[in-house]
């Protein structure tokens, strides 16, 4: 009894200490809470709670997004009639684009990094710290674009709130990096959790995409993050706002041979998708305008696109349901193709133009000014790949064609070819559909678009600069480890040099005063002119030698150069091709700024493994 009571007493004194260490001033109610249970809990079971309020906290952000820009399309789309909609398909795109720079340049001081690829790029560059702002800013500018018809995605901008709501708690109580990253997984989940009511996918998502490179062996709390963000999402979205599909075909197996040619379809689509993307990216960054013209042509492209056909507004899931319920003809009926006799060809050629632009209209929204993400255009282009797939089947004269399955099918496969996340895009439809019974033709289409898109590009297309910087993490882990390591911290500033006019005898004076076995030769304006070592000395030390001449005739030119620029990667590279294991660094000047050790690095790097391997 008495020791309990002792063990009772000494909690009582560290919950004080950390009262008193953090004052009310600077945390509120619940953090003293939560500071308590962190010294109380274990590891396992603080990273279980800390999952449960991260997962409520990011579905609820995704809740609040996708009831906010579900109220202002359903004002737009269903309270004006066409002669008046027309008006908003001109203004209201552009306005979105115009406006979300107006609030990035004015209130986020024009931070604008969006995206999974800045998600991927906390993780590796710094230390998976999200900034605070993130939680609110993805919000606010995403309705702004999404909301008033930009072309893209509220799902990229939930999970990257999300891992910024994850991130910053886990820097609240001071967790640890690998806890840091895996709240950061957890939130993004839990928000892709809310966004489709779907938690596998959202576990699949923070797998696929942002875990990669990243070795953990606790997932509990990720789990329960995405389980909270699905149950909110449920809880507390209205039906149709819900991504859902109640009508579907059974399976059969007989229809094998649409599934693989319409991966092959989706896959090459996909391809499509990516290159039209990083062309108007590179085009909009050519354009010598400011941000805020930037946005206005941008805005402006949209708007007409939106003009002639109306699918393209918004996010598009209303169009795929309609496919899924054979309601196509409503869709036409709001663009001017209305004014045509639709037949089976008006309603082909009107598909086959919605998707071939669909790449272009989300490609001005994001890189013009908007913010959103390529999780919803992969997926509304995806179904109408399939859906145009099924009428041309049907067209040809083929009968029983699964129309609803090829949509849903075809809306996994050309996110598995966009986003290569197969997995992602395979529980994705099938907890949205109920299609549990469509694994084996999801699989089929899923991976055959996403085999194409690698056989074309190993890395996705969106982050292969990323990764070719060494920026984020791939699958590589060893060159992971080697990218997170950073020159700066191992360039000797204190390297000993000597003067090129120097004699031999000074040189003896540093060695015999100095500590270190290779030296700089510079002139005077600190230049790097070659290098000397021990041995290169050794000679004259126990020689009759004249050790009046200068040292210019015994120092030699380094076998390389390294810059401070280079990548640790690299430098062992040159290294290795070199044989030795010290070498100069200068700046792009050619000024000697210390020496840089082999041994250094891989001291560093073994110290990194040990870390991630605990």
């Amino acid at each position: 009894m008495k020791i309990d009571n002792k063990r009772k007493y000494l909690s009582f004194l560290k919950f004080k200490r950390d009262f008193q260490k953090y004052g009310l001033e600077k945390v509120r109610s619940y953090e003293l809470i939560l500071h308590w249970l962190n010294n109380r809990l274990s590891r396992n079971q603080f990273l279980v709670l800390s999952g449960i309020i991260v997962g409520c906290s990011a579905g609820l952000a995704g809740v609040v997004l996708k009831t906010l820009v579900h109220h202002i399309h359903y004002f737009i789309t269903n309270e004006v009639h066409f002669e008046y909609q027309i008006l908003f398909y001109i203004i209201f795109p552009f306005l979105g684009i115009v406006a979300t720079t107006s609030v990035v340049l004015t209130i986020f001081k024009g931070q604008d990094r969006k995206g999974i690829g800045a998600i991927l790029y906390e993780i590796a560059q710094n230390s998976s710290i999200v900034s605070s702002v993130k939680m609110y800013s993805q919000i606010v500018q995403s309705a702004i674009t999404v909301g008033l018809g930009g072309s893209a995605g509220l799902e990229s901008p939930i999970a990257v709130t999300g891992s910024a709501i994850g991130s910053n708690f886990a820097q609240t109580y001071r967790l640890s990096y690998k806890e840091r990253t895996l709240l950061l997984a957890a939130g993004a989940a839990a928000g892709i959790a809310s966004a489709f009511n779907a938690p596998i996918a959202g576990i699949m998502f923070a797998f696929e995409i942002l875990l990669t490179g990243v070795v953990f062996t606790d997932f509990i709390p990720l789990v329960v993050a995405a389980v909270c963000g699905s149950l909110l999402s449920r809880i507390l979205l209205q039906e149709d706002i819900l991504f859902r599909f109640y009508t579907r075909e059974p399976f059969n197996y007989r229809n094998v041979p649409y599934y693989l040619i319409l991966g092959i379809a989706t896959g090459l689509y996909a391809r499509y998708f990516v290159l039209v993307s990083q062309k108007v990216e590179h085009f909009i960054k050519e354009l010598k305008m400011s941000r805020l013209r930037k946005a206005m042509f941008g805005g402006a492209v949209l708007s007409l696109l939106c003009v002639l056909f109306p699918p393209l507004f918004g996010e598009g899931y209303d169009t795929v349901k309609a496919f899924t319920n054979g309601n196509t003809h409503s869709i036409i009926e709001n663009s001017f193709f209305r004014y045509f006799e639709i037949k089976e060809w008006t309603v082909i050629i009107f598909l086959i133009l919605v998707c071939l632009l669909k790449a272009f209209a989300t490609s001005f929204t994001i890189f013009s000014g908007g913010n959103g993400g390529n999780f919803a255009p992969s997926l509304f282009a995806g179904g109408t790949v399939g859906y145009l797939f099924a009428l041309i089947c049907q067209h040809l004269g083929f009968s029983d064609v699964p129309v609803t399955n090829l949509v849903l099918v075809g809306m996994a496969g050309a996110m598995s070819g966009v986003l290569y996340a197969p997995l992602t895009a395979i529980f994705l439809i099938a907890e949205s559909s109920f299609g549990y019974d469509l694994f084996i033709p999801l699989m089929i289409v899923s991976v055959m678009s996403y085999l194409i898109a690698k056989w074309f590009s190993p890395i996705s297309p969106e982050l292969k600069s990323l990764a070719d910087q060494g920026k984020i993490f791939t699958n590589k882990h060893d060159k992971n480890l080697l990218f997170s390591l950073k020159t700066e911290d191992f360039i000797d500033r204190f390297s000993e040099t000597v003067n090129e006019n120097a004699s031999i005898a000074d040189l003896f004076e540093l060695v015999k005063d100095g500590t270190k076995n290779i030296f700089g030769v510079i002139d005077d304006a600190k230049t790097l002119r070659g290098i000397l070592t021990i041995d290169d000395v050794r000679p004259f030390l126990f020689s009759d030698t004249d050790t009046s001449a200068s040292i210019i005739k015994i120092m030699k030119a380094p076998p390389a150069i390294i810059h401070p620029e280079d990548k640790p990667l690299e430098i062992l590279q040159i290294f290795d091709d070199t044989g030795v294991w010290n070498l100069p660094v200068v700046d792009h000047e050619n000024k000697f700024v210390g020496f840089i050790s082999k041994s250094s690095i891989l001291m560093s790097y073994r110290q990194l493994l040990k870390e991630y391997s605990d």
